[in-house]
């Protein structure tokens, strides 16, 4: 089996071949730090999170880079209404980007770059394609010809005849000073009262497109192999970032170009002027939002590079499906003892590192193929449902009769595998919080009402009895009545 990949650039799947064999070298388009991080970005850097995991698990080294803007007119603009400044608002959305992350459980990038600490790589871009015909300098401004670089347009499809200036409103409008509006801004000169950085240009700041340009080349060099962003990237920014790299280098920017769908909220776009924005932590926070498995787990059930519609409905049906993953991925703790694994209490009991599950076996290579198509997560999500419905059955089996009807050993081994593919697609349960009491029912409160059942069913007063088998019912306590008047129960 070989990995296949939808590439933008070519507009088909292609089969996977890296510059440097057996390494990847991986850019994201991060965050402009103005704001709290969306349900558009959770979807765009969960699906390349995923991505990078399963490229991983395949047995790549990935080297795996993601800016933040930290330099935008969105910025500076949020600094004046708080009255605060640009490092401030970009130093406070940052962290907030990270806690975010960290609860929907997407790893931390190798290298994490800024565009305010690649001043002097950006300002070497601009200054070499200045040099090589491609950038002219205009009243303090630097502007790309567009108009030089043969293949503009190639990623995004557009004719530039057909192309607006000023596109995602992130490069210059002021067609005064530019040869073509179809030009866009390298450099910014500065305004007043804005921070600005000295440079052969005169004060001022880089534009949004040669950022991203600069930052792969200091950090990944000429080309790297895969670049990914949000669907919305496409035109302007990455055509851009093509265009400013490739007229330098002379060499593709990148082999394959991969792109998320957006977010829709109850069917149309998410944007603060509908009212339907929302903000990851606003989710997560709610009194009845969802756990953020289950946010992760409706986000990896569509096809990444198509929209999915956010609904109530579309997250109550997520938030079961992970129950039920969840009591797949418990089922070591909850019955390892009870089968006599001998390492239950092991610090790397639970850990996906420690496991050496069978890649020959069919779950395994099941998930392997569909996920080898262009990363077909909702196929891999069908190999992990099947799994743990074989290990809710076992475990209901155990509850209610003291035994199961698999093998321990291969028990041990779905359950192994599952925690294992769970773990490629970034999915994890906590583990089960010891319970002491349930609305002040105290493990010794729930044995005196199982001896007054006792009593109740001795004196033949079976109405009392099931009073009692009720009201434990209700306090989540569940009887398992076995031969020998014995009765056993469980939260």
């Amino acid at each position: 089996m070989s990995l296949v990949l939808y590439n933008t650039l070519t507009r088909k799947k292609e089969p996977f071949e890296t510059l440097e064999s057996g390494k990847v070298k991986m850019y994201c388009c991060g965050v402009t730090v103005y704001d709290y991080s969306h349900l558009g970005h959770a979807r765009c850097y969960i699906t390349w999170d995923t991505v990078r995991r399963y490229l991983m698990w395949r047995g790549y080294d990935v080297h795996y880079v993601q800016n933040f803007t930290d330099i935008d007119d969105k910025i500076l603009n949020r600094a004046k209404d708080e009255g605060s400044s640009m490092q401030t608002v970009a130093e406070t959305y940052t962290q907030a980007y990270f806690e975010d992350m960290e609860r929907l459980n997407v790893l931390e990038a190798d290298e994490y770059t800024y565009a305010t600490q690649t001043l002097d790589g950006i300002q070497r871009l601009i200054s070499e394609l200045e040099q090589k015909g491609y950038a002219y300098p205009a009243n303090g401004d630097v502007y790309y010809a567009v108009r030089q670089f043969d293949g503009y347009g190639k990623l995004s499809g557009r004719k530039l005849e057909d192309m607006l200036a000023g596109a995602g409103g992130r490069v210059s409008t002021d067609t005064d000073i530019k040869r073509d509006p179809s030009d866009f801004a390298l450099w910014k000169g500065a305004k007043a009262g804005e921070p600005f950085w000295e440079s052969p240009w005169g004060p001022g700041r880089p534009g949004w497109h040669i950022e991203c340009s600069a930052m792969i080349r200091d950090r990944l060099g000429d080309s790297i192999d895969i670049h990914m962003g949000g669907s919305d990237l496409v035109f302007p920014h990455h055509e851009n970032e093509i265009a400013q790299s490739e007229a330098v280098t002379g060499h593709p920017l990148s082999r394959y170009w991969m792109h998320n769908g957006m977010v829709n909220v109850g069917g149309e776009k998410m944007s603060k002027s509908l009212g339907n924005f929302i903000t990851i932590r606003q989710l997560l926070d709610s009194p009845d939002g969802p756990e953020p498995m289950a946010v992760r787990l409706f986000l990896l059930q569509g096809q990444y590079r198509k929209p999915v519609d956010f609904t109530d409905e579309a997250i109550a049906a997520a938030t079961n499906g992970w129950h039920t993953l969840s009591e797949g991925l418990r089922f070591g703790p909850d019955y390892g003892a009870k089968l006599g694994w001998p390492d239950v209490d092991d610090p790397d009991f639970l850990n996906p590192a420690a496991m050496r599950i069978d890649r020959d076996s069919a779950p395994v290579q099941q998930f392997q193929t569909v996920m080898d198509d262009d990363f077909n997560t909702a196929g891999a999500l069908a190999v992990l449902f099947e799994l743990a419905k074989e290990l809710r059955r076992a475990g209901n089996l155990i509850t209610h009769t003291g035994s199961a009807d698999t093998a321990s050993d291969v028990l041990r081994q779905q359950w192994q595998t599952l925690v294992c593919l769970a773990a490629v697609l970034g999915l994890k349960a906590a583990p089960a919080e010891p319970v002491a009491a349930v609305d002040g029912l105290s493990d010794a409160d729930v044995e005196a009402l199982i001896e007054q059942r006792k009593a109740a069913r001795a004196a033949k007063d079976f109405a009392e009895s099931d009073r009692l088998r009720d009201e434990l019912q209700a306090q989540g306590i569940t009887l398992i009545d076995k031969p020998g008047g014995v009765t056993e129960w469980h939260r």
